[in-house]
């Protein structure tokens, strides 16, 4: 597993700015519990967060536009470029809702002005998946790329974790009262300058050999191939499973993680507190199985990891939903939900990876992020707004069996991919 130093550098300088990322996408889910009141004063907490699960969905539906335009952007400009360019609209789309202001000082455009700002970062994480899946994969040797590009998703969750961490400390310093008057804005402060330091970070960064490959002697190409045209001309078939494998394999991931931190509390009836440190001992979990899940590729190959995530986590979705609203005991719970999180480490590990290794150079950083974004802006993203519909509805179970179909036709779209073990990157053969 030797790796030079200056390769190394990179993966940590793309995994870095790739855990600030989403720790600011997460955030806002992580602390809607305390904010939802402030910008959206009637009804229940079951409707309450309802509206943030609109804005979180806002966010999503803006992901596509910022695959579309920062995908071409990395395809012409080089790798580097996109993931200078996603962080600094992460940094300004986070310090926006650090100081929105609330429902009582603005009315109805205090709602708006973080939708604005939710739109400012998802056109940066739209862009950010694209950019740090394709640079990880390149920068990675092949023969350990699924080991150096697991720390994809493995940053993507200890940017989650960080968000958990924050949430906790703040739980532990703060009361209730001063945590949804004010407190909430913490976390996004944090981000915003945490995303500063990562832009000065990555504006240091290598170029892959990929882009090199096909860039003129000025690092840009001049004659750029990566239009969504040409895309859905020449690699069709790819674009179509990368859009289901990634809507199916989002959807599980927001609805084990982000959306089950609140399944916790408002079905389950954990506290907050108790709910919080279920999801951080989760998420540690999760960070350390990626790797593990990664080396495992690497030897045996892409889709048996991916069929394993498939079929083993539609499998058990309905027994662990329905178990866990029925536990009383927070140890019980954790210990189911290392059930899900550890078989879907086969799909979470690779995907960036398996994606890179279907397009070639000259249009891979788009074709990694468009079908990725609208896969997951479909599905991922609606993941909290379908299942407080069927909560509202009475009809909650609904819901586990609507992951469960979603991942059926995702394990029919892992069996029909390529294995991609041993492709090289740099040619795309």
């Amino acid at each position: 597993m030797a790796i030079d130093t200056k390769r190394l550098r990179s993966i940590i300088g793309g995994s870095a700015g790739n855990l600030v990322e989403w720790y600011d996408w997460f955030a806002f889910a992580t602390f809607a519990i305390y904010f939802a009141p402030a910008f959206f004063p009637k009804g229940d907490l079951t409707a309450q967060l309802l509206n943030t699960a609109g804005i979180f969905a806002a966010g999503f539906a803006m992901r596509p536009l910022g695959a579309w335009l920062m995908g071409m952007y990395g395809d012409r400009r080089g790798r580097k470029a996109g993931l200078t360019l996603s962080v600094a609209m992460m940094a300004v789309g986070s310090l926006i809702i650090a100081f929105s202001p609330t429902y009582t000082q603005l009315g109805i455009a205090a709602p708006v002005i973080l939708v604005i700002a939710r739109i400012v970062q998802g056109l940066s994480i739209g862009g950010e998946y694209g950019s740090s899946a394709t640079y990880l994969s390149e920068m990675a040797p092949d023969d350990r790329r699924g080991f150096w590009s697991s720390f994809q998703y493995a940053t993507l969750t200890g940017g989650q974790l960080i968000a958990i961490l924050v949430a906790l400390v703040l739980q532990a310093s703060l009361s209730e009262t001063e945590l949804k008057a004010w407190g909430w804005r913490i976390p996004f402060v944090i981000g915003a300058f945490l995303a500063l330091g990562v832009y000065a970070l990555r504006r240091n960064l290598a170029e892959t050999k990929a882009f090199e490959g096909v860039a003129g002697s000025d690092g840009v190409v001049v004659q750029s191939r990566s239009t969504l045209r040409m895309l859905w001309r020449d690699h069709r078939r790819a674009c179509i499973l990368v859009t289901v494998m990634s809507g199916g394999g989002g959807m599980a991931s927001y609805a084990f993680t982000t959306y089950m931190l609140k399944y916790l509390v408002n079905t389950a009836h954990f506290a907050k507190e108790t709910a919080t440190y279920i999801m951080a001992g989760v998420l540690v979990w999760s960070f350390c199985v990626q790797p593990l899940w990664g080396l495992f590729a690497d030897r045996i190959g892409r889709k048996p990891a991916l069929l394993t995530a498939g079929i083993g986590v539609g499998v058990v979705a309905v027994p662990v939903f329905t178990t866990i609203a029925v536990t009383t005991n927070p140890w019980v719970a954790f210990l189911i939900l290392l059930i899900p999180i550890t078989l879907h480490g086969g799909y979470t590990s690779t995907n960036a990876m398996v994606k890179a290794e279907l397009f070639p150079p000259h249009i891979r950083a788009l074709g990694v992020a468009f079908p990725y974004a609208v896969g997951n802006t479909m599905l991922a993203g609606t993941v909290e707004y379908v299942a407080l519909s069927f909560k509202e509805r009475g009809i909650e179970s609904g819901f586990f069996w609507y992951v469960t179909a979603v991942l059926t036709a995702t394990t029919v779209a892992f069996l029909m991919l390529p294995e991609t073990k041993g492709r090289n990157l740099d040619t795309g053969d």
